[in-house]
């Protein structure tokens, strides 16, 4: 006789029989959290780059612009005006975004890889484009001040005009996705981080000696060559609006393909960054 009554025991429940018997339920792994969108994630890694760099990175950006200077300050002893003034003082200017976006860049990356560091952002649900996007976005934040105060700094030393230094806001985010699209790159390609910043010094050289040089007084063999540097084209750009009346299909059509070698760029190093992480 039951205490309700009812002359039945209760029912024991399945988990309960199971136990008795020794036979466990079956173990059901718990779900793996959905996967970050790729602008928030990109957003996230943006931010955590730009703390982290922001302290190691301004003496850097310091460095960076105080070059770009000097080598204006040089070359106002060579160059009097005209198309190599504005040559020049575009070349500098850019020169800042290819310090910091390409050689630096590059450096993190092959020291990151170097040091086990990918392996941290392959356990983030993050996608591979956002870590490549954020990080990249973050370097070229910090080339703002130095290509403004550099391009400002050229102007009035050669007497350039300012009022179409605005184009700047075109080209430093598609002249710094090109270059740190390609630094990344080189720094998740090449096996050993000693090679990845040699390769950041390399194309920040490259940089110098084919943008900031006017192109006039290149021999035709290199002025091909600086056709194939994508901060050629942001270079080309900012110089044209140095004009009194600028040619602006000229100038867009620069920016377009700058724009089109930084989704390549930026393209290659996604791919460079999957190819390491599953190393």
């Amino acid at each position: 006789m039951s205490p309700h009554g009812t002359g039945t025991a209760p029912a024991a429940s399945p988990a309960a029989g199971a136990e008795r018997d020794g036979d466990r339920l079956p173990h059901r792994p718990a779900a793996l959290a959905p996967r970050a969108r790729l602008v928030p994630a990109l957003v996230a890694v943006y931010r955590a780059q730009l703390s982290r760099a922001r302290v190691a990175r301004i003496p850097l950006l310091f460095v960076a612009t105080f070059q770009s200077v000097g080598i204006m300050v040089l070359m106002r002893g060579v160059v009097d005006g005209g198309s190599e003034a504005r040559a020049v003082v575009s070349g500098a200017s850019v020169l800042v975004v290819a310090f910091v976006a390409l050689n630096l860049l590059a450096q993190y990356f092959g020291q990151l890889r170097a040091a086990g560091g990918l392996d941290h952002y392959a356990t983030l649900p993050v996608p591979p484009a956002a870590v490549v996007l954020g990080a990249a976005a973050a370097y070229a934040s910090f080339t703002v001040p130095g290509t403004i105060l550099t391009a400002v700094a050229g102007s009035l030393l050669f007497q350039l005009p300012l009022a179409h230094l605005w184009v700047l806001v075109a080209v430093v985010p598609l002249a710094g996705a090109a270059l740190a699209g390609l630094g990344a790159a080189l720094g998740l390609l090449a096996p050993r981080q000693e090679l990845a910043t040699l390769g950041g010094q390399l194309g920040m050289s490259a940089a110098l000696l084919l943008g900031v040089l006017p192109p006039d007084r290149l021999p035709v063999l290199v002025d091909w060559a600086r056709d194939l540097l994508p901060s050629t084209y942001g270079v080309q750009a900012l110089a044209d609006s140095f004009d009194a009346s600028p040619d602006w299909t000229a100038v867009g059509g620069d920016l377009g393909v700058c724009a089109a070698v930084g989704l390549l760029s930026l393209t290659l190093a996604t791919w460079a960054y999957r190819r390491a992480a599953v190393r």
